[in-house]
């Protein structure tokens, strides 16, 4: 078997059950793809680690806090040992062992006004990993600013949402949730929550970036683990959204 340009036999092994879905074609779009993992935590954590399962070609890890004992319940990339540490360093180490071919940036940094436009320019898509609203915001609008899709996700106890934001192609965040809900500082979340929102996360940015299947854009995902449900609501753009009314 001849690899295709860019893909070494290895890795032709590596992906095979998922090359056999979308093709090697797809698979050579993940590995030239780079995709920002906005926030290492408890979304960010199991979207790290199946980007760089998938093979996607460069994650960009941005959090600026260290691993904490309250985070293991959840942030399953950080580990006992790795409490005081930075979390996109604790995280990185691991995702560099699972693929090597993949390469990991770690930026310990608070995604703010004065990073977040380069930050976002250098990569093909968003995952949302963050805990506040104020950036989830940031993020959406420079997104929808320079045309990256920005897949939302969050979570409290055991519930979860996800919006797939394309520019362009459907509603953004802030078209379908305009003032910020109620916050906490500290939140209930049983760990699995972050890890069940977090995977549909990477399934759409496969999706996009292999162009396989139909991204969900358009609709919000709602999970509720006390009843293990799934329901989608059908959002559209508001024509005066702030964000993307110009789009």
């Amino acid at each position: 078997m001849s690899a295709l340009a860019g893909l070494s036999e290895e890795e032709l092994a590596r992906y095979d059950r998922q090359i056999r879905i979308f093709g090697r074609e797809g698979q050579q779009r993940l590995k030239n793809a780079a995709v920002m993992v906005a926030g290492v935590g408890g979304l960010g954590s199991p979207a790290a680690l199946y980007l760089a399962a998938a093979g996607v070609g460069k994650i960009v890890l941005v959090d600026k806090e260290r691993v904490e004992l309250s985070n293991l319940n959840r942030q399953i990339l950080h580990w006992t040992g790795d409490i005081g540490t930075p979390k996109v360093r604790s995280a990185a180490e691991k995702l560099r062992k699972l693929n090597p071919h993949v390469e990991v940036e770690e930026v310990f940094a608070e995604i703010n006004e004065s990073n977040i436009m380069d930050l976002v320019k250098r990569v093909d898509l968003v995952i949302d990993g963050m805990d506040n609203w104020e950036t989830r915001y940031l993020i959406n609008r420079v997104c929808v600013e320079v045309g990256r899709p920005f897949i939302h996700a969050g979570v409290y106890g055991m519930h979860g949402q996800m919006l797939v934001i394309i520019p362009g192609k459907g509603p953004c965040l802030q078209c379908v949730i305009p003032e910020p809900p109620p916050s906490a500082e500290v939140f209930p979340v049983l760990g699995t929550t972050p890890g069940i929102l977090a995977m549909m996360q990477v399934t759409e940015a496969v999706k996009i970036l292999t162009g396989y299947g139909q991204p969900a854009v358009g609709k919000m995902v709602i999970y509720d683990g006390t009843t293990m449900t799934f329901e989608e609501i059908s959002v559209q753009k508001r024509e005066d959204c702030p964000v993307c009314r110009k789009k």
